[in-house]
Parts: structure tokens; C-alpha cells; sequence
């Protein structure tokens, strides 16, 4: 059960998490605006769009923050609770530094949970519609790229000439089993081309070996035959890059379509394995902020103190980062390049704690 001292912990913590919360909304909000702004500088749309556009894609940003917001949010909270000292309070009453530390852990660990199910579910579809209202305006509209069951299913424009293309898999650079469906600008077939291998390392395609069919005729073109387009693999892979608009569902369905199609499911995973992997990475966070303010003593200087975790922070990331790119370009396995950096951090978190609690 609960005590009161433990649940006034958990309240005050909780409060100053929602007010750093709060303010980096209005920072993310303030900035994301003016890009909106920048955006529509040119089309009749008023303020009133960009200031909807920016409300729509704040949370997903704030979403990849949260470790850092809850980082930043506990050093201030003991340094609130160390200016009243309602520390000494709370430990007088019977609250160690090691209960505190798992007071905060739990408690972390219970906003993660509801960030991943609750928050994720509200912030991916917000920014989906973002997304959506904002593809509208641009002219990228004409230049589509999805993937469905029967494969990859590509929209393009190129001279007046509108194209379909159709392909099985993809396979590193190339698209396998293509068809290219030609029509004119009222949508009438004006030819179709087959071929059973394109390069589209580059927007000059190559095909292989491909088929005309044409006025009931087909004609076999040239053995390599070249057409131009708006698409190569890196671009048609950056189409599906913004995983943070796909709810849970959508992401497993999505890794389900890339694996009939072929292609590698890597980024796919591992955005799903840093959404299970939030909830720790959110507590441990808590931990090493907790530590630093612990081990400060009264009199440090309170820029010294943020300081010192905003440096924990870029290292924290950096750390990461360089495991989820280690991850991406499969030098190291997917789960290790998630959760390696965790237990390195656990373990430092651990040392911590321990001499922590010799105090």
C-alpha cells in the first residue's frame, strides 16, 4: 500500500514532469509554426492553417523527446524539493535515497507505459493527418509510391505521359517482375512494357530484357532500355520513412507488406523495438538525473547542475544514436543496437545507485 509521504512523492514528481512537459509543447509548438509558416508563405491560407498544421505535428516530435523531457524534468523537481527542504522531510519520514530512486523508476515506468499506448496512438494518427493536409498543398501529389498486397505500386508523370508501375518485389536496388502501364493525359492505355528486372539505383531506369505491347504486338526493345522517372530506391524507401505517423497496428502491418514485398523490414523493427524499449529508456533516465542531483551538493550552482545533465543527455544520445545506425546499415543485430545501449547505461545507473544507498 501506498503511504501519504510516498504518494506526495509521486504527485509532485508527476506535476513537474507535466510543467516541463508543457513548456517544451510551447517551444516545439512556437518552432514547428514557423516553419508552417515558412511553408505557406506563398499560397492565400491566413495563420489559422499553420497554427492547426503546427498543433498537429507537435506531439509526434514531442514523442521522440520524452527521455530527455523526463531527464530535465527530474532535475528540477529535486531542485524544488531540495530548495523547500521537503527532501529532508521525506527522508526524516522514512523515505531512503534507494526508495526515492524506486518511487521515481515505478513511476517513470507507468508514464512510459501510458506514452506508448495512449499518447503514441493520439500522436501517430495527429501527425498521419499532417501528413495527409500537407501532401495536399505540395506538388509532389502527381508522384505516388505504395505498397499492397499484389506489390509495389508506383504513380508517375513525366512529360505529359502518366505511368502505373506495378512490381512484385524489390530486391536491394532492383524491382522484380515489372509492369509499366503508359496513358495519355485522359488516362487511355497507350502502351504497356514488361520486364522481369529494373535497376533504379538511380531516376535513369534500367530495364532488362523488357516486352512492348502495343496494338496487339509485342516487341522485344533493347536489352538494356532506358527510362527516366522521379523515383530511385532511395527515394522510394524515404517514402515510408515517416514510421512515427503509423499506429502499433499499422507498423506490423506495414513490416508484413515489406516482407511479401522483399524488401528489408530493418527499419520497420527497429522503430517498433525503440517504442517497447521507451518505457525503460524513460526510467532510466529518471535514475541518472536522480544520481547526479543526489551526489550535487546544496550549495552547486544550478546552471552547473543543468548543465551537467544536459551533457549526460547529448552523450545519451550520441551513444545511442550510434548503435541505431550501427542497427540500420546491419552491423550489429537489431535487438542489439536498441538494447545495448540500455544495459550499459543500467549498469552505470546500478553503480550509482549502490554507492548511493552506502550514504
Amino acid at each position: 500500500m501506498i503511504k501519504t509521504f510516498e504518494l506526495y512523492l509521486i504527485l509532485l514528481f508527476s506535476r513537474k514532469i507535466l510543467n516541463i512537459f508543457l513548456i517544451f509543447f510551447a517551444l516545439i509548438f512556437i518552432l514547428n509554426l514557423f516553419e508552417e509558416i515558412n511553408f505557406f508563405k506563398d499560397l492565400q491560407t491566413g495563420i489559422f492553417f499553420p497554427l492547426i498544421l503546427s498543433g498537429l505535428n507537435t506531439p509526434a516530435t514531442l514523442f521522440e523527446i520524452f527521455p530527455f523531457i523526463f531527464l530535465i524534468g527530474t532535475q528540477f523537481f529535486f531542485l524544488d524539493i531540495i530548495d523547500k527542504n521537503e527532501l529532508e522531510i521525506l527522508k526524516i519520514n522514512g523515505l531512503s535515497n534507494l526508495r526515492i530512486l524506486k518511487i521515481l523508476f515505478f513511476t517513470s515506468l507507468i508514464f512510459g507505459l501510458i506514452l506508448i499506448t495512449i499518447f503514441y496512438a493520439i500522436s501517430s494518427k495527429l501527425q498521419f493527418i499532417y501528413f495527409d493536409t500537407k501532401n495536399s498543398y505540395s506538388n509532389d501529389d502527381k508522384y505516388l509510391a505504395v505498397i499492397k498486397d499484389s506489390g509495389l505500386w508506383i504513380k508517375d508523370e513525366i512529360d505529359n505521359k502518366k505511368y502505373i508501375i506495378n512490381a512484385d518485389k524489390i530486391l536491394n536496388n532492383l524491382l522484380i517482375n515489372v509492369s509499366i502501364h503508359e496513358f495519355d493525359n485522359n488516362y487511355q492505355l497507350i502502351n504497356l512494357i514488361t520486364s522481369k528486372k529494373i535497376d533504379i539505383s538511380s531516376y535513369e531506369w534500367i530495364l532488362t530484357k523488357p516486352l512492348l505491347f502495343k496494338d496487339n504486338k509485342t516487341t522485344q526493345l533493347e536489352e538494356e532500355y532506358l527510362i527516366k522517372t522521379h523515383f530511385d530506391i532511395k527515394k522510394i524507401n524515404s517514402l515510408f520513412d515517416n514510421l512515427s505517423s503509423l499506429s502499433f497496428f499499422k507498423l506490423l502491418e506495414l513490416r508484413d507488406d515489406y516482407k511479401s514485398l522483399g524488401n528489408s523490414t530493418r527499419e520497420v523493427d527497429i522503430h517498433l523495438h525503440k517504442l517497447y524499449s521507451l518505457p525503460l529508456y524513460i526510467s532510466i533516465m529518471t535514475i541518472f538525473s536522480s544520481i547526479i542531483m543526489f551526489n550535487n551538493k546544496r550549495n552547486t550552482s544550478i546552471i552547473f547542475q543543468i548543465l551537467s545533465g544536459i551533457l549526460i543527455s547529448v552523450i545519451i544520445y550520441y551513444l545511442s544514436y550510434l548503435f541505431y545506425l550501427l542497427g540500420e546499415n546491419g552491423k550489429i543485430p537489431i535487438i542489439l543496437s536498441i538494447y545495448l545501449p540500455f544495459m550499459i547505461l543500467i549498469l552505470i545507473a546500478s553503480i550509482g545507485t549502490v554507492r548511493l544507498n552506502e550514504k
